[in-house]
């Protein structure tokens, strides 16, 4: 009787063994890796649901497999060569990423896990695939981004196509005075030297059908503008007036008051200079700050701060241009050096003071409010031309990958 249960045990453990082999098995060979039966199922699952909830008609069933075929086999070629390169997320990584993913959908963490697992998807293959995406992005970056070179040329060119200007160009809110003569736009430009407003002088004597609103335009972008006047205006700040501009009108003198986008940026900025010692094991701290006090000391008795930077500064980046570090705006120096040159007055040297890389004194030069708008726009417009090299680079990168790897589709029916 024993023996039979044995018998029957190992003949039901068989049986598991066969069930579980059946359940799952290698469907594709790539290279040195392969894809299993129940990961194309898993991805033809996903897909159709994808198609589901966008309401949109699907292909049919082989053509989607076929589909997810291809899309295991380019991911299992990426990750293989990520596997060779040695590249690797940390869980630290990871997690930043997982929970970047739950605040985007408004969730916290343990939120959002009760959520996945109320709906019957696993937490721990979320991590898994957010990990491989994570290792694929990387691998990509590195093979494909070093490939991508925008041109001077073709960076200027695009920024004048009319997709750049609808775009990412701001509206502007133009006044204008248009008169007949140009000895009378010249005297128009004296009337505004003189400190006379200009929505007074339009109502006084433009001829444009617009005076009696003080020459105000509508608001418009600068492609929906008369190419004279865009021309004028390209890349000028609000406040700026124009030379007397000819047309078959006569002569308009615009001025720039306003603009809006969502490119349209102002930002408090200072130019400063400073100078850094830096306390060592040769140096301590005490005596440092003696010294930097004995180096201000020369300047407010009237020595050349610029000369001192040379000679003593130990801020490599700044001394030999006389301690100068150029226009900057908030949020780039540390704490405290920002916080000093904020409340400091133009042209006084502040007291030493701080920061975790030294002891420093500063002179904040000028101040200024920078309009930001055109580093914005040129900084979205190369974005939108790296995205798209990128892109078919990265498609011509991993159609190649594909072609020159070894794919064997096993015939499971």
């Amino acid at each position: 009787m024993k023996k039979l249960t044995l018998v029957m045990v190992f003949s039901l453990i068989a049986n598991i063994h066969a069930a579980i082999e059946i359940l799952d098995r290698v469907a594709v060979i790539v290279d040195d890796g392969v894809i299993m039966e129940s990961q194309i199922d898993s991805g033809l699952t996903n897909m159709i649901l994808r198609y589901e909830e966008q309401n949109i008609p699907k292909p049919n069933l082989d053509d989607l497999k076929e589909q997810v075929i291809e899309s295991l086999i380019v991911e299992e070629l990426q990750l293989q060569m990520a596997n060779r390169a040695g590249v690797r997320i940390s869980d630290t990584e990871l997690n930043d990423s997982v929970i970047r993913i739950a605040n985007n959908n408004q969730m916290e963490l343990q939120e959002f896990i009760n959520y996945l697992e109320s709906n019957g998807d696993s937490y721990e293959e979320l991590r898994e695939n957010v990990r491989k995406q994570m290792i694929i992005q990387r691998v990509q970056r590195g093979r494909v981004g070093s490939e991508i070179n925008i041109t001077e040329k073709e960076f200027q060119a695009f920024l004048v196509t009319d997709e750049s200007l609808l775009a990412l160009e701001p509206e502007l809110l133009v006044r204008q005075i248009l008169v007949k003569k140009l000895n009378q736009a010249n005297n128009v430009i004296l009337r505004i030297d003189n400190g006379e407003d200009f929505a007074d002088i339009a109502k006084d004597i433009s001829i444009s059908s617009n005076a009696s609103d003080g020459g105000a335009m509508q608001w418009r972008k600068a492609v929906d503008m008369p190419k004279l006047f865009s021309d004028a205006l390209d890349k000028k700040d609000i406040g700026f007036i124009t030379d007397p501009l000819e047309s078959g009108s006569g002569y308009h003198i615009l001025k720039l008051v306003d603009k809006k986008g969502p490119f349209v940026k102002y930002e408090d900025q200072w130019s400063s200079r400073h100078i850094l010692l830096i306390p060592s094991a040769i140096r301590d701290e005490e005596t440092t700050e003696k010294e930097i006090n004995s180096i201000r000391n020369r300047i407010t008795d009237g020595e050349s701060f610029s000369e001192l930077a040379r000679e003593h500064s130990e801020d490599p980046g700044s001394a030999q241009q006389g301690g100068e570090l150029g226009w900057l705006g908030k949020g780039v120096l540390a704490d405290e050096f920002e916080k000093v040159m904020i409340e400091s007055t133009i042209g006084d040297v502040s007291p030493v003071f701080q920061t975790q890389f030294g002891f420093h004194f500063l002179e904040v030069l000028d101040t200024r409010n920078y309009d930001m708008t055109r580093d914005l726009i040129e900084d979205r417009a190369y974005s939108i031309l790296y995205g798209r090299k990128y892109e078919e680079e990265l498609e011509n990168t991993l159609r190649s990958m594909r072609a020159e790897a070894f794919v064997e589709i096993k015939d499971l029916d």
